[in-house]
């Protein structure tokens, strides 16, 4: 609140108050970040404890095998990114309720560097559902050419748990595409008022 002496038009001198309104924002971004932060944790979660065993049997021998994550690539950059996004998500949920309550100008500062960080970590997941997905497809079907043979036949409870992991992790980079599109809409809003 802050008081101004003004001067009307008629000569007339009168004292104004001008009180200032604080912007009523929705929280849309608290409740996305919080909504990518439990879908990237619970994802990352599932597929690092997920693992299965069995015996097998083949040309007369038996032998155990069994599906873990660490064992591929894809699914090692998938977990790591989920881990990533889910540590990100903790830290911008606190960075914008700081930002949120200090109104300063640093806080537009904040808000552009969030919404960086927040697409290269989309792109970040959607890079590692693509090339985990990319994995799945090969474990479900095979890959006849190659002679890479179906294994979700065998390992069918891992490869649910990896599908379930992969939606997940798809809402979770759609959560991320939604703040950043938030974003860049209160920019366009603010730019036009």
């Amino acid at each position: 609140m802050s008081s101004q002496s003004k001067t009307n038009v008629d000569g007339v001198h009168s004292d104004v108050k001008v009180v200032e309104s604080p912007t009523k924002e929705r929280p849309y971004d608290l409740l996305l970040r919080f909504l990518g932060l439990s879908l990237t944790l619970v994802a990352t979660i599932v597929v690092a404890v997920d693992n299965e065993t069995k015996l097998i049997s083949y040309a007369e021998m038996q032998f155990k095998a069994t599906a873990k994550w660490e064992y591929l690539s894809a699914m090692v950059f998938f977990v790591v990114s989920n881990a990533i996004a889910c540590s990100y998500a903790a830290a911008s949920l606190v960075i914008t309720v700081m930002a949120r309550n200090s109104g300063t100008r640093k806080s537009d500062v904040t808000h552009l560097v969030v919404t960086a960080l927040d697409l290269a970590l989309m792109a970040l997941l959607f890079s590692a559902n693509g090339a985990a997905c990319a994995v799945g497809v090969i474990a479900e079907k095979g890959n006849t050419h190659v002679q890479w043979m179906k294994v979700c036949d065998v390992f069918d409870a891992y490869c649910r748990h990896i599908t379930a992991a992969l939606v997940l992790s798809i809402i979770g980079s759609t959560v991320f595409l939604l703040l950043v599109l938030h974003s860049v809409l209160k920019l366009h809003y603010r730019s036009r008022s």
